[in-house]
């Protein structure tokens, strides 16, 4: 049936215009007056949501779903799982692992066309902390589940019961990238020494991974360019003095790629061994 009204958008443009006009008789700028408004200076366009597709869910590990073997291939500890994560963590099979920088990816996922999902199929959020390995002895549809090309997820056993019961074992989902919803600014735990540093880079949010990573003296003007170590660690090959503190520029690896700079990610007297946290992040 056709509207009552049949042009709704063109009369409220009407209106609008109408409207910017007394502004302008009245000697108001109206040509800021209308614009979108900007995103302040050094504020990053906000990761969005994907596309759902289908992958594949199952549970490993200690029933508590915190411990150090869920962050093992990314490189998070139990005391990280427990207080970034708590039990909402998956390892991640290859082709969303890829090599390291899906660690700290977020997802989406639920249950569907399996009789062992939960009623009304609720969804759940979770990060990807460790790897699930391939098992090429056996077919990737009879227990080589996170054996290329499948997308699947090895949950954390308080997750995966939020989609099924437990009988199931293996359920198909749908899954989605989501942004990351991190408090607080990014997080840096420092190993290594003064002239071989190694950054744990952890509380990651928006797309929640890391493609590049540079760090430069407080003060100073030149980045020195970090290598990728493996899973969320890169590592810097430079005598740094630690009585200076440290800016932090990283780059995500999701495209379209985004890049901040952490002015005070570390500061002076830092000391390997102890975690830092700057005060911004991609939000």
């Amino acid at each position: 049936m056709a509207s009552a009204n049949p042009a709704p958008a063109i009369f409220l443009a009407a209106l609008a215009g109408a409207a910017a006009a007394q502004l302008a008789a009245a000697g108001f700028a109206t040509d800021l007056y209308w614009k979108d408004p900007q995103p302040a200076p050094g504020a990053v366009t906000p990761y969005k949501t994907s596309d759902w597709q289908d992958g594949s869910a199952t549970f490993y590990g200690a029933s508590s779903g915190i411990g150090d073997d869920f962050g093992g291939a990314c490189g998070y500890t139990s005391n990280d799982i427990l207080s970034l994560f708590s039990t909402n963590t998956a390892a991640l099979s290859t082709p969303l692992f890829v090599t390291g920088n899906g660690c700290g990816q977020c997802y989406e996922l639920r249950c569907v066309k399996s009789p062992w999902c939960n009623p009304g199929s609720p969804s759940v959020v979770l990060t990807g902390t460790n790897l699930c390995p391939p098992n090429w002895d056996l077919p990737n549809d009879n227990g080589g589940w996170c054996t290329p090309p499948r997308h699947h997820f090895d949950m954390a056993p308080p997750s995966f019961l939020k989609l099924a019961q437990r009988v199931a074992g293996i359920v198909p989902v749908q899954y989605r990238r989501v942004p990351c919803q991190r408090t607080g600014g990014v997080r840096f735990c420092l190993h290594g020494n003064h002239y071989w540093l190694l950054l744990y880079v952890m509380n990651v949010g928006g797309a929640g991974d890391v493609s590049s990573l540079s760090v430069k003296r407080s003060g100073g003007s030149a980045w020195i360019q970090a290598a990728h170590n493996w899973g969320i660690t890169y590592q810097v090959f430079a005598a740094l003095d630690n009585s200076v503190g440290l800016s932090v520029k990283l780059t995500t690896y999701s495209s379209p790629q985004q890049t901040i700079v952490v002015d005070d990610a570390i500061p002076p007297w830092w000391t390997t061994g102890l975690c830092y946290q700057g005060s911004n992040n991609f939000y």
